[in-house]
């Protein structure tokens, strides 16, 4: 009895009707817009493949070239002592080391290892960003006249 229960792929209902796969009959007016079925605009078919995306797919265009003349670029300028005889990569470096020195506990906010922190890496993202800028632009002939 239960081969022929896991067999039995319908209900059969009133009249002998299908319950599994009801049909509906759709209505039509003339005053009324026809039944358009609801898209997800994330399975449409784009030049991403099927992927809804705002924009290219490779927006930031990585290169290690940038990543690696950008960080010389920026260690070699900051490196020269101009801050009383001692360079902001210099200060930075021995803030941490100072600040290593009583490592569980952090550094406190007044503490000068935050400034130089804040400085040095503001002036590495400029120089990265720049260097992206030349670097993307000079390769795709951006500015070419």
């Amino acid at each position: 009895m239960a081969a022929t229960m896991a067999t039995a792929s319908t209900v059969m209902g009133l009249g002998s009707t299908s319950l599994s796969s009801p049909k509906r009959s759709f209505l039509t007016s003339g005053f009324m817009k026809p039944a358009v079925a609801a898209r997800n605009p994330l399975r449409l078919g784009k030049a991403s493949g099927g992927k809804f995306t705002c924009f290219e797919r490779d927006w930031l265009r990585t290169d290690l070239n940038v990543i690696g003349f950008g960080l010389i670029g920026w260690i070699a300028p900051s490196s020269i002592p101009l801050i009383n005889g001692n360079s902001l990569t210099g200060l930075f470096f021995s803030s941490i080391g100072t600040e290593l020195s009583h490592f569980p506990t952090g550094p406190p906010l007044t503490s000068p290892f935050w400034l130089w922190m804040i400085l040095w890496h503001f002036g590495l993202f400029v120089a990265l960003t720049f260097g992206q800028i030349g670097f993307k632009g000079r390769t795709e002939d951006y500015f070419e006249k």
